[in-house]
């Protein structure tokens, strides 16, 4: 009876440890690369965030992507100022002044609500590599 009951006890642990664990898409890391002759943006969007609405950006007024909480974005930019920002109702913006051979990270958070769509407002930030990385494990390509 005893026996058993330490079979069953250890069955339930091991089931509670493989629910709680991280899958192998959660702990793999993006792979960050840099690019000869052009400066390289990654938009990170964190998951979770304060809102799960999509949001679109632009880079330089041209359309990029659509982002969602947990997805990232790489672009390769000429050296030179840019503007990344929110399209539409997201007045969201940053102003990035870029050099060639250089990995730049920023942070999107948005914010707003699926009852109120017109509100929504894209936040950027610099962020240093090591936190992008904590930031990117487990995150999808947007677009």
């Amino acid at each position: 009876m005893f026996k058993g009951l330490i079979a069953v006890l250890i069955v339930i642990v091991s089931l509670a440890a493989c629910a709680i664990g991280p899958t192998a898409q959660q702990t793999q890391a993006v792979p960050i690369k840099g690019t000869p002759g052009v400066a390289v943006v990654y938009l990170v969007r964190s998951n979770p965030d304060l809102s799960y609405l999509p949001a679109t950006v632009t880079l330089d007024g041209q359309l990029v992507a659509t982002t969602y909480a947990g997805t990232y974005l790489r672009m390769e930019v000429p050296a030179g100022r840019h503007r990344l920002s929110g399209y539409a109702v997201d007045s969201g913006a940053i102003n990035l002044d870029v050099q060639a051979d250089r990995v730049y990270f920023v942070h999107q958070t948005v914010a707003g609500s699926w009852r109120s769509p017109s509100s929504m407002t894209s936040f950027f930030r610099l962020v240093d590599e090591q936190r992008a990385r904590t930031m990117m494990v487990g995150a999808t390509p947007a677009g």
